[in-house]
């Protein structure tokens, strides 16, 4: 084996050695995206793989070679792992035993009777496979940042096709025993393609890190922490700036007689209440509506180009459905009710203030006409 190709090994092993540990350090700084943790110890798993190979082109033995290969496909399955992990966010144990399982299934044996050419050739095709599994994962998360989750998918798809032309030029060559680790120029070209993908990929994962912390950052400012629904910072940065369109509805909703139920069954049960309203509002209103928690328990609807007939039949939906609901309350269930007032923009249009106030007139009108109706503004 060439000297040059040692070196192209040893700069894989140093780039995934800093590249495992900048991984590393990311998720210890916050331990929030788990996904870190499992890429970081997937390439973790190459930098020694790496090693245990230049042990093997020296001197090539089963037993070395079963250790090499054990260790790239425990780092390729992690990898593919920290891809599922980031695109739906659930744990990849499973799919990652799995993986690595059935690579050593398929791999370990052609080497250990003797055919080493076939087991490279296996080597090849399975770590290929797991590439282009890491890369579909990333593909199907890729709304979430589009540009860098493409380049992403770009660089491990070129770094698998780099793989499968390894496999095919042993395919070619036909060499089913070797008795030394492949030699030829497919080799020397998966390792320069390696190493830009770890250095690329790397740079654009960080970066896409960064990206999700600022977002769920962003998230956080705007969503109620309690309902999940838009607070009123939100709200405002979405309408307060602009006059509000023609045929634009506010839907102002209060829970009837809400401090009596903190009063009586402690601040968990009110805030057992909120959580039922919230989730009667999402689907009483559709994805259409802007749901907004304006404090304590009162919310806010914005409907767009809504007639006045249907932003009434939508109050009047979710007055009923919450209405009807049973809300378990430590050993017993209760029942609560909501006033609301609805307010419309003119046809010139008016302030967010002002549909808001209006709206907010509306309501009060419900409070004194005995609470549990739906008022129109005047």
């Amino acid at each position: 084996m060439a000297p040059d190709y040692q070196t192209l090994l040893l700069a894989i092993g140093l780039a995934g050695f800093c590249l495992s540990a900048t991984l590393f350090a990311s998720w210890m700084s916050a331990r929030v995206e788990r996904f870190l943790l499992s890429w970081s110890i997937g390439i973790g798993c190459i930098v020694p793989a790496v090693a245990v190979y230049s042990l093997y082109i020296d001197q090539a033995g089963v037993a070395i070679g079963c250790l090499a290969f054990m260790l790239q496909f425990l780092g390729f399955a992690f990898i593919y792992g920290a891809a599922y992990r980031f695109r739906s966010g659930k744990r990849a144990r499973r799919r990652i035993a799995v993986v690595f399982v059935a690579c050593l299934a398929i791999a370990l044996p052609p080497l250990a009777a003797g055919y080493d050419g076939i087991a490279f050739i296996a080597l090849n095709l399975l770590i290929a496979g797991c590439l282009a599994a890491t890369a579909w994962e990333y593909w199907r998360g890729r709304a979430e940042a589009p540009l860098p989750l493409t380049g992403i998918v770009v660089l491990y798809l070129l770094t698998a096709a780099s793989f499968l032309l390894c496999a095919g030029v042993l395919l070619h060559d036909g060499r089913w025993v070797m008795g030394h680790a492949p030699d030829n120029w497919a080799e020397n070209l998966n390792l320069i393609a390696a190493i830009m993908g770890i250095t690329g990929i790397g740079a654009m994962s960080l970066a896409l890190n960064q990206w999700r912390v600022a977002g769920n950052h962003r998230h956080a400012a705007m969503t109620d922490a309690l309902t999940g629904l838009l607070n009123r910072r939100a709200l405002f940065d979405r309408y307060g700036a602009f006059p509000v369109g023609e045929h634009q509805a506010a839907i102002a909703f209060d829970l009837d007689n809400f401090k009596a139920v903190n009063d009586r069954y402690g601040h968990a049960a009110g805030d057992a209440v909120l959580m039922v309203f919230a989730d009667v509002l999402r689907d009483s209103c559709g994805t259409a509506a802007c749901l907004a928690r304006l404090g304590g328990e009162e919310f806010i609807v914005v409907l767009e180009r809504t007639p006045p007939d249907r932003a009434q039949r939508i109050a009047e939906r979710v007055r009923e459905d919450f209405a009807a609901k049973l809300i378990p309350i430590s050993s017993r269930s209760i029942s609560c009710t909501v006033s609301a007032g609805i307010a419309f923009a003119g046809e010139n249009g008016t302030s967010f203030d002002c549909l808001l106030s209006n709206a907010d007139k509306a309501l009060y009108m419900s409070k004194r006409n005995g609470r549990n109706r739906v008022s129109l503004a005047a």
